[in-house]
């Protein structure tokens, strides 16, 4: 999942960003409500962390902006504690969520998690594709109640295939949101993690779609279907 943090206090913001990468994210950095409009308006996210109190464009103002084009991704909102309209200007411009500061980082993990889960479509928190589980809280996968052991890159990519199960996801939208903006998206990784991906959770799991995608599927339901 990709996330961008929009925060003007470096302490918090680099805070958020080591967290957050810790937990799996690609993650963008922004320190102003200027910039922070620009990467959410031209950039792929899954969720966004915006705190309402920046300079130069102030949080309320940007989220409308966002809203007002049309952009749908989830966003949790920053306040301080007693800043109660800030809370309701925030929801009225389209927020999804909010914390006010200070926090605990593990709540705003939480949040996000169940940001990124309903905006998917999925009520329970660990996700699931036949005897394939994947836990994004604990960052932990397994095939038939073995664990699969996944490198940073490949748990990303196999987590945002997993929010979307069955789809048909492009190369292009799996670049754009397992990697954060800074990353050469001219390399061919996917395809050796997608590769690297089949060896330890079968091969028969991710289907190329020529000229379309990857698509995970379940292969036992896959072979049950064709038997119909």
């Amino acid at each position: 999942m990709r996330c961008l943090v929009v925060e003007d206090d470096p302490d918090l913001r680099r805070q958020l960003e080591r967290a957050l990468q810790d937990s799996g994210y690609a993650v963008d950095v922004a320190a102003d409500g200027e910039e922070g409009h620009f990467l959410g308006e031209t950039e792929p996210y899954d969720v966004i962390v915006l705190d309402l109190g920046l300079p130069l464009i102030d949080g309320v103002t940007v989220l409308e902006r966002w809203r007002n084009a049309g952009k749908v991704v989830p966003v949790l909102i920053l306040t301080a504690r007693d800043r109660w309209s800030e809370k309701v200007a925030g929801f009225d411009a389209g927020a999804d969520d909010y914390l006010t500061k200070p926090f605990h980082i593990e709540e705003l993990l939480a949040r996000l998690r169940a940001l990124v889960r309903r905006a998917a479509g999925h009520a329970t928190p660990a996700l699931e594709c036949g005897d394939l589980r994947l836990d994004p809280r604990a960052q932990r996968a397994t095939v038939a109640g073995d664990p699969v052991k996944l490198t940073s890159h490949e748990l990303r990519l196999l987590t945002y295939l997993m929010h979307h199960v069955g789809r048909v996801v492009p190369r292009s939208e799996l670049i754009e949101h397992i990697y954060d903006q800074d990353f050469d998206r001219d390399s061919n990784t996917i395809e050796v993690f997608v590769g690297r991906l089949r060896k330890k959770i079968g091969q028969d799991r991710i289907a190329t779609i020529r000229g379309l995608g990857y698509q995970l599927l379940d292969p036992d339901a896959t072979s049950t279907s064709g038997k119909g």
